[in-house]
């Protein structure tokens, strides 16, 4: 693999579209989601997701593969105070989100809200409630953020922290009934966990906690989550990533809070160091070919504000990184995906809420376009 791997994006105009910053700012993203908020649906088009004032923004490719894009639409959510957008195999993308709405009385209720699209461009379903675990009012509003993952079966798995610090669960079943919350135990967990789903069907959950991450997995799909080994060092909270890196096997990628850079973790190995110099937001993570190698792309705002880009060999992580600058700001956490065309995509917002699209040229390693502002 050559150094070029994760080079400085090209100067070049993509074929068709504007550059960044040629059209004038329009209202957009208020922040970004958690989870997966760029995913490419059944038919090839890819859809970016984000907050924004009243509710939720969705841009949409108009073809496989661009370069055009529809939007933003909006779909009216009140009282959000997060979103999480997770896609399943099938390529149905949920919504989850953290509702704070104020009482006749002057309380606060706070609640879960679950949403999907099932097709590209569709409308989202109705929003509807998933409640709280905690019956009392002082407890219900320490309630954390959720986040999901959606097993091969389909089935939804919501988790997030409870007021005590430990894990809950609440999935759907049979018929499309929702199970009660369950109480999977911990201790310490702080906001930003993350949940994946891996090919074999198995759900993992990441959670950090003071100093470690807690870590559970399913024995067997569709069994309960079970505690399963701490890892340590813990991760800086909501920067972790996972990664299918081979068949039934997560790699995960966060932030180190001491500030030594990335780490990468497996299941029964050692934590790897992978340096960098990462903000206080999530990791993207995506495996591509490159050059004819298998190799995991990494992305994430760095602390100087803007984007970097950083390329190892899938599971090859301890041989180094290729990081690159790509100079673009970034208003939270961007995203990478594949298109129809095979291509890596990378994605942020700009300081001004707009969307920015940087897709991957053809020749070797990983070179982008100029990025384009949608």
């Amino acid at each position: 693999m050559r150094d070029r791997s994760a080079r400085a994006p090209q100067r070049r105009r993509p074929g068709g579209a504007d550059p960044a910053d040629a059209r004038p700012a329009v209202t957009g993203a208020t922040g970004t989601a958690a989870g997966s908020w760029l995913v490419r649906g059944k038919d090839g088009r890819l859809t970016a997701y984000a907050p924004c004032e009243g509710g939720l923004a969705r841009w949409t490719e108009t073809r496989p593969g661009g370069p055009g894009w529809s939007g933003p639409d909006f779909f009216a959510v009140a009282d959000l105070t997060h979103l999480s957008v997770t896609q399943g195999a099938d390529t149905y993308v949920h919504f989850l989100g953290r509702r704070e709405r104020r009482r006749a009385d002057g309380s606060t209720e706070v609640d879960v809200v679950h949403a999907i699209q099932y097709q590209t461009g569709r409308p989202v379903t109705e929003w509807r409630s998933l409640g709280n675990p905690h019956r009392e009012p002082d407890r219900a509003v320490r309630f954390g953020v959720p986040t999901a993952a959606v097993d091969a079966a389909g089935t939804v798995h919501v988790f997030a922290r409870n007021a005590g610090g430990g894990l809950m669960m609440r999935r759907e079943g049979r018929g499309g009934k929702w199970e009660p919350w369950a109480d999977l135990r911990g201790a310490g967990l702080r906001d930003g966990l993350a949940a994946t789903a891996a090919s074999t069907g198995r759900i993992e959950v990441f959670a950090p906690a003071d100093g470690a991450a807690l870590h559970w997995v399913q024995p067997e799909p569709g069994a309960v989550p079970q505690r399963s080994h701490d890892v340590r060092p813990g991760p800086l909270p909501g920067s972790v990533a996972a990664l299918e890196t081979a068949p039934g096997r997560l790699t995960w990628f966060w932030t180190d809070p001491a500030g030594t850079g990335l780490v990468c973790h497996r299941l029964g190995g050692w934590s790897v160091p992978l340096g960098g110099t990462p903000a206080d937001g999530a990791n993207a993570v995506l495996r591509a070919s490159l050059d004819g190698y298998d190799c995991t792309v990494i992305a994430h705002r760095g602390a100087a504000g803007s984007v970097l880009v950083g390329v190892c060999g899938t599971e090859g992580e301890s041989a180094g990184l290729w990081w690159t600058d790509t100079g673009q700001p970034c208003a939270g956490d961007p995203a990478l995906v594949l298109d129809a065309r095979g291509r890596v995509v990378l994605a942020a917002y700009g300081p001004d809420g707009a969307l920015r699209v940087a897709r991957q040229e053809p020749g070797p390693g990983l070179v982008l376009t100029d990025w384009v502002r949608v």
